[in-house]
């Protein structure tokens, strides 16, 4: 059955990313029934193998038919088909995710990012948010729907902006600057000296753009919006190396960090072990899809509390902590699975486990 109207997704971030909540099938006025609509490729966690359990609800309006889900992952190939119409990411004419009208949407340069802004006219705390591998590009949005990140932290801290930016892809995909950085050097270990850095024109967080976020921040700065004791960093996978590269790149703004699951190669780990006196939180998984990575971390901090680096902390979330936000070493899983599921440890962390947001927004940067 053909409609005279478009296709409206209602989404929200989730744990796992953008989730669709409801679809609005504009001018579909005939009555149908749950069981009537069949549902493919509609799931619910992070390694999309549970599917989502289907249609809760449909009501009719003079706007159409509005279809409510049990929430499935919007980045996943789904397909659903109801009274002749197909409804899929190619059909889908409009897509609204809750809460991002509280960004605003700006361009500075060749730096793009979005913006949320409390209301509070005096100078406020900001919290710089850097998204992982996944969310690069030109399209400023992704930053806010690709994972569970930014407008989650709007939500908590309503008082405080929130800046996401957007690191630049250059055209290229994951898999194209993974390769680059394959031919230079093994991007997964760390081998000192080898050329793992992400430099100018490559996908990421590379110094160059980073230097240019920190100088938005210093305008806001100047410009009496933000208070300069109390700015924080925070990101994961990718961002939580581009958290390592900001502090690196300007320690004297920020009161504290926190990296989850950074990367950890000859560029980022260096620069974790020869720290400077900024407080810093990393979290991850026990393990992830880089072997290594925890290694490496515990050697770096290792080396910082020897020099007497007092607030460094290092927290590992364990299978049954990850379990409770639905991260599950399933026999169902490859060990692959597993890996890249536990990655997806930013949850925990940004839903507050072990008090690490509240560790963050505590400190006030002296002088």
């Amino acid at each position: 059955m053909n409609t005279n109207g478009k296709i409206i997704a209602n989404t929200f971030i989730g744990d796992f990313g953008q989730m669709v909540e409801s679809v609005r099938i504009e001018g579909l006025t005939r009555k149908i029934e749950a069981k009537d609509i069949t549902l493919k490729e509609c799931y619910v966690d992070c390694c999309t193998s549970i599917p989502c359990k289907g249609v809760l609800d449909i009501e009719y309006s003079e706007r159409g038919a509005l279809i409510t889900f049990d929430p499935f992952l919007y980045r996943a190939d789904f397909s659903i088909e109801a009274a002749g119409v197909t409804i899929s990411k190619d059909t889908i004419g409009q897509v609204v995710v809750k809460n991002e009208e509280l960004f605003g949407r700006y361009t500075e340069g060749d730096v793009v990012y979005r913006l949320y802004e409390p209301k509070a006219c005096s100078p406020r705390p900001l919290i710089l948010f850097l998204h992982g591998g996944g969310e690069c590009g030109t399209d400023n949005l992704l930053q806010l729907t690709g994972t569970l990140g930014a407008i989650k932290l709007a939500e908590r801290y309503p008082d405080m902006f929130i800046l996401a930016p957007q690191a630049p892809d250059y055209g290229l995909s994951m898999q194209e600057m993974f390769e680059r950085m394959m031919a230079k050097s093994d991007p997964f270990r760390v081998c000192i000296g080898a050329d793992t850095s992400i430099g100018i024109g490559d996908r990421g967080w590379n110094r160059d753009y980073v230097g240019r976020v920190c100088d938005l921040i210093r305008k806001m700065i100047a410009d009496g919006r933000v208070d300069p004791a109390r700015v924080y960093v925070i990101g994961m996978s990718m961002g939580g190396a581009g958290v390592i590269t900001a502090v690196s790149a300007a320690p004297e703004l920020f009161a504290a960090a926190v990296p989850i699951c950074p990367s950890m190669n000859a560029d980022s780990y260096p620069l974790l072990a020869n720290w400077p006196s900024v407080p810093v939180y990393i979290a991850s998984a026990y393990i992830d899809h880089q072997a290594g990575r925890h290694a490496y971390i515990l050697r770096a901090c290792s080396k910082l509390w020897a020099e007497g680096q007092k607030d460094v902390k290092f927290t590992l979330f364990t299978p049954e902590e990850l379990e409770k936000y639905g991260i599950v070493a399933s026999s169902n899983l490859t060990e692959a699975q597993i890996r890249q599921a536990n990655h997806n440890s930013w949850v925990l962390v940004l839903h507050n486990e072990y008090g690490i947001l509240d560790w963050m927004i505590s400190h006030r940067k002296n002088g």
